[in-house]
């Protein structure tokens, strides 16, 4: 069954625009697990517009599922995560300035320089997966990288969800059967949410695991957060 984990930097974000500790983060990230949360996702950014270094400290002490962090590989932070040490990095091509992330990485163009990070991260002992476009030429160079999974951007399968679902469908059936095909580990995130998940873990059910925050925090306004938690966890149910 694919994995929920859930992304608690948006609970940062609203901590951080007022000061203090309210909402506490930490105490956040305990009571997603409690709830049935499978997996917890931070991505710290250089500015810590959000989640902090400090933050990611104390999750590393307290998660008890899988602590999954995501990032750009800068020197700052492959020392952080190789301090910490999570179950999984996820290695995400952000630009410092963008507001969230909206591509994958052209693997191609730097194969050499993902195959080293890999290597110092496996080195620790570290899962690593890479953050791709839904192109199964780039699934194919991730996998010669030696990363572990892929994470597909699911963002443009969201956007053209709304309107043709099928055809969302059919825009990442190469890729994810191309890396069930190679044997390569499957995660999905960005824009998935309870109108589209379901449909995309049917489609391709070796879905590892799915990272979700913007919709699953926004979600929890009306809900809260253990009946949201709830209803994600259903729709990766078959």
């Amino acid at each position: 069954m694919t994995r929920l984990s859930v992304n608690i930097n948006k609970v940062a974000t609203l901590r951080n625009s007022r000061g203090g500790k309210l909402p506490d983060v930490e105490l956040f990230a305990q009571d997603c697990e409690r709830f049935g949360a499978q997996g917890i996702t931070v991505h710290p950014r250089p500015d810590e517009r959000h989640i902090r270094r400090e933050d990611v400290y104390e999750l590393k002490r307290l998660v008890k599922t899988e602590f999954n962090i995501e990032g750009n590989p800068t020197e700052e932070f492959l020392a952080l995560v190789a301090d910490i040490r999570p179950t999984q990095v996820t290695l995400v091509p952000d630009d410092p300035n963008q507001l969230t992330s909206n591509h994958g990485w052209d693997v191609a163009k730097h194969l050499n320089e993902l195959k080293g990070i890999v290597n110092q991260l496996h080195a620790s002992r570290i899962r690593v997966s890479i953050f791709v476009d839904p192109d199964p030429l780039m699934v194919e160079y991730a996998k010669t990288t030696g990363a572990d999974r892929i994470e597909l951007y699911t963002g443009p399968y969201a956007e053209i969800y709304e309107q043709d679902p099928q055809r969302a469908i059919d825009k990442y059936r190469p890729a994810a059967e191309k890396a069930h095909e190679l044997g390569l580990g499957m995660n999905a995130g960005h824009d998935l949410n309870l109108l589209n998940l379901r449909a995309f873990v049917a489609a391709f059910p070796w879905t590892a695991e799915v990272s979700i925050g913007h919709a699953l925090i926004a979600d929890a306004l009306y809900m809260g957060i253990e009946r949201t938690i709830n209803e994600y966890r259903k729709q990766l149910e078959f």
